[in-house]
């Protein structure tokens, strides 16, 4: 008779182990669900604002875009500008050279003649020194 109440103690106790077991699972189980919807969540909602910032950075990256346009536009027509008035002035400058060598040609030989040895002269120094 001791054997049979041991033995039923012994199935209680195993028993009573399972159920503890199957609740040990089951609320890990839970824990797990609770994580995942948790987190799901979570994932939504960061979604959302990324979503959110995309759409609110979009109007930003136009205008600038928008605005490197213009300065580019803005720095061709200046550039073409620059390039206009530097044409402007070599024009310039090349008529009033072609009138003074027209109305003063001594001169111009002699001052021709100068600027020509002062070249020479320096390439003739330069010459020397790479020698040494």
């Amino acid at each position: 008779m001791n054997t049979d109440i041991g033995s039923r103690t012994a199935q209680e106790s195993m028993s009573g182990v399972r159920h503890a077991s199957d609740e040990l699972l089951q609320a890990a189980g839970n824990a797990v669900n609770s994580t995942r919807s948790f987190t799901n969540g979570a994932l939504d909602k960061a979604d959302d604002k990324v979503r959110g910032l995309r759409n609110s950075l979009d109007p930003v990256v136009d205008i600038l875009a928008s605005q490197a346009q213009k300065l580019a536009r803005h720095s061709l027509d200046l550039a073409s500008e620059a390039k206009e008035r530097a044409e402007q002035s070599f024009q310039r400058a090349a008529r009033v050279t072609t009138r003074y060598v027209s109305d003063q040609p001594l001169r111009s030989i002699l001052i021709a003649a100068a600027v020509g040895a002062a070249v020479a002269l320096l390439v003739s120094s330069s010459r020397n020194r790479n020698r040494y």
